[in-house]
């Protein structure tokens, strides 16, 4: 009985911040932890003792490639049969009232969009989609699982269970993927990779471009699920302070950008989101 009080009394600030504002949202991992998805970093900010990909050994190193499509292959099922939860639910909501304007996530799972979402950049790329590094062509992520399940009958029988890992991945013995078969382009039999930006990689200057009109035209930034760790995202915080913009956090744990925020609200999405819509609209 005592928690509803205590989590309308923490969202007060923020609820009256943003009245009377309209909102971009910059949203991150900590928005899909609770459709069973993991994260890079625990709720302290700190990065898990497994290292993501880097796009640099991926691009030269076929041994990567090997390795990064072995644990997709048994990640991806996860990752697919991913459904929305309540805090990207409530955060469609908002766009539907008005209240927020725009949506840039850090999340590659399109879980935003299957929420309702309508005004969505993917900042870091789609898992949906895999892409030619050497034609630029693109294709169907769910075509690229079929094709790697043909090349490697019974892969996931030998392998056995695995721990899922985040974007799709999974943790598996390093001596598992050794005779992994990578399925090559079909146009120009080059090098596979999923759309997505990896560690060490820069994100597509026109998505930058498409991040910062979204941020010109609201008057709040509000950050939710986001450590802001990474300086892709990041960059949007410093940016809306520099337009005169208040920027609100919404997440557990530390971030990047809590000596910057206006108001800085600790509490889980999924509770405090659909919280949220109820006071503003009401």
């Amino acid at each position: 009985m005592s928690a509803a009080p205590t989590l309308l009394a923490d969202l007060s600030p923020l609820v009256a911040l943003m009245r009377g504002r309209r909102a971009v949202v910059l949203a991150g991992a900590g928005c899909s932890t609770e459709s069973g998805i993991p994260d890079y970093r625990g709720a302290e900010g700190r990065l898990r003792t497994r290292k993501p990909v880097q796009y640099g050994e991926f691009a030269r190193s076929a041994a990567a490639r090997r390795r990064y499509w072995a644990r997709s292959t048994l990640g991806w099922g996860r990752m697919n049969r991913a459904e929305p939860n309540a805090a990207h639910d409530a955060l469609a909501g908002l766009e539907r009232t008005g209240h927020v304007t725009g949506l840039i996530t850090q999340n590659v799972d399109g879980l935003h969009q299957r929420a309702g979402s309508l005004n969505v950049v993917e900042l870091h790329g789609s898992l949906a989609s895999v892409l030619c590094m050497d034609c630029g062509g693109t294709s169907r992520r769910s075509e690229m699982q079929r094709r790697l399940e043909r090349e490697n009958p019974d892969w996931a029988e030998r392998v056995g269970s695995v721990e899922p890992a985040p974007d799709g991945d999974s943790d598996i013995a390093s001596n598992h993927d050794a005779e992994f078969v990578v399925p090559a382009c079909q146009q120009c039999a080059g090098r596979l990779k999923p759309d997505v930006v990896f560690f060490g990689e820069n994100v597509p200057k026109s998505r930058v471009d498409e991040c910062w009109r979204l941020v010109d035209g609201a008057d709040l930034l509000l950050v939710v699920g986001s450590s802001l760790t990474v300086f892709s995202g990041r960059r949007f915080v410093y940016g809306a302070k520099d337009r005169g913009l208040p920027v609100a956090v919404l997440n557990l744990g530390p971030t990047r950008a809590d000596d910057l925020a206006a108001v800085k609200v600790e509490a889980r999405l999924g509770e405090a989101l659909p919280r949220m819509v109820e006071l503003l609209t009401n």
